[in-house]
């Protein structure tokens, strides 16, 4: 049994975030996936491009809320130099009029709905997962290579909030960066994937682009939606695997 681990150390920071869980099983790989559904998909990429222009009340990308209140908690705990929460690259792209690109149809998928709700969205390989996965403040030494080419082993810090598993770091700081051992890729069938909310008072959306990421992955690439969940500190733990 693998189960997804919400522990104290994070809730003492942060008791009113919550996430969104889906565990999608026997997903196409981009190959499998039909012409028809891979042009829809990225027609509602582009329409998110679009729709995401509603979270800005600024020029300076920092002063939006959606931005802002990532900002607020990255300080509340160690990182690297420079890290930053996935969805401000999604959502700087868009402020300078770059919109987000077609890269895969899961890639796509994940783009769409973490562009639309203005949340960060996350996804691993779950089959190769050591053990449970943990969200955690790290004693640091975690073993971590990052994506991107000629990456050397880059162990956490002390004090970092990170996913690992009994191997290792699985993404630094939160959401900044994910790994090279529990990446997905074009071969992955199964796959754990996380919406992610850091403030209270978003909850609901939390929980609307978790029912739209499963719907998604169900409908364009064929997957079994084993597991769709919300945690919250009242529901810290999930079984991801039987």
């Amino acid at each position: 049994m693998k189960r997804f681990v919400t522990e104290d150390s994070f809730w003492n920071l942060f008791p009113g975030a919550s996430f969104g869980v889906v565990v999608a099983q026997n997903m196409k790989s981009p190959d499998e996936v039909d012409q028809e559904a891979v042009a829809e998909i990225g027609r509602l990429l582009d329409r998110a491009n679009t729709q995401a222009e509603k979270h800005f009340e600024s020029n300076t990308l920092s002063e939006n809320a959606p931005v802002r209140v990532w900002r607020q908690a990255y300080q509340q705990f160690k990182t690297k130099r420079g890290a930053r929460c996935s969805i401000e690259n999604l959502l700087k792209r868009v402020l300078k009029g770059n919109p987000v690109g077609s890269i895969s149809p899961s890639v796509d998928i994940y783009n769409t709905v973490s562009l639309r709700y203005a949340l960060p969205l996350g996804g691993e390989d779950i089959d190769t997962f050591e053990g449970d996965l943990r969200l955690t403040i790290t004693e640091g030494g975690d073993a971590f290579i990052p994506l991107g080419e000629n990456a050397e082993n880059d162990p956490t810090l002390p004090g970092e909030l990170c996913y690992v598993d009994d191997a290792g770091a699985v993404c630094r700081c939160w959401n900044w960066r994910d790994g090279v051992r529990t990446a997905l890729t074009d071969a992955t069938r199964n796959a754990f994937l996380i919406v992610e909310c850091v403030d209270p008072e978003r909850v609901e959306d939390c929980r609307a682009a978790t029912d739209e990421l499963a719907s998604m992955v169900e409908k364009y690439l064929g997957a079994t939606i084993a597991v769709k969940e919300l945690v919250t500190s009242e529901n810290r733990v999930v079984v991801i695997e039987g």
